[in-house]
Formats: C-alpha cells, sequence, structure tokens
C-alpha cells in the first residue's frame, strides 16, 4: 500500500491511500470472530487496487452481511472477546465494521458458506 502526498506538505510521509482503522479494524475481526475449530490461517492479500483479508469459516448461525454492517454481532469467540480490550485495539463489539465503514466505503463482504470462509474486500476508492 502507497502512502500519498496529496493535500500534504513536502517534508511529510504521506498519508496511507486506505486509512489505517480500516485494516486495523478488519484484522482485529478476523482475528476474533474466525473459525477456530478450522485448520487454516487467516490470510491477507495486497494487490494494486485492493486489500482482501479471508478468515476461516463463514458468518456464525443466522448473521448476514446486512445484519454486520448495522453492527449487529454474534460472539463466536467470547473468551477471546473478553480478553481483546486488553490486548488487541479493540473497541467494544458491533462496533468495528461500522466504524470501518464510516472512514472507507469501499469495503465489500463476502460469506463463502460453501468455501467455508468469510472475505472482506478493500478497495481503493
Amino acid at each position: 500500500m502507497r502512502r500519498v502526498q496529496q493535500g500534504q506538505s513536502v517534508n511529510s510521509l504521506g498519508k496511507l491511500e486506505i486509512p489505517k482503522i480500516v485494516i486495523e479494524e478488519m484484522i482485529v475481526n478476523a482475528l476474533l470472530h474466525r473459525d477456530y475449530f478450522i485448520s487454516a490461517p487467516i490470510r491477507v492479500f495486497m494487490f494494486d487496487n485492493r486489500i482482501e483479508i479471508i478468515s476461516p469459516g463463514g458468518l456464525p448461525n443466522n448473521l448476514t452481511i446486512e445484519n454486520i454492517r448495522h453492527g449487529i454481532s454474534n460472539m463466536r469467540n467470547p473468551v477471546l472477546v473478553s480478553h481483546a480490550i486488553h490486548l488487541l485495539p479493540y473497541r467494544g463489539l458491533g462496533t468495528g465494521i461500522r466504524r470501518a465503514y464510516k472512514a472507507w466505503q469501499a469495503i465489500d463482504f463476502i460469506d463463502d458458506r460453501d468455501g467455508n470462509k468469510f472475505k472482506v474486500i478493500i478497495s481503493q476508492q
């Protein structure tokens, strides 16, 4: 991911093309809400025009993509969530996706139940 100088002073390091809060929230969500019964890693792919984060396991129970965009959540790993507030940049259940989406609207979610994975695609705007 590149840094851009647009609107920055000459000696500035620039700002990330995609805000840090967006990437941070999506990675924290992947860590906290993945299915740990599936022996597969969380994968992060960086392309020229997007970042993809793939977590093992689809959305739990009756949770939908529309639900998570509105802050409705379901704790798959409650023990991890209870410790996350002390260990990660975690701000509370059901707030991360809304916070990321407020900062950056080019976020797509794919709940691949057949492939048993959840994919987040953060595109450049």
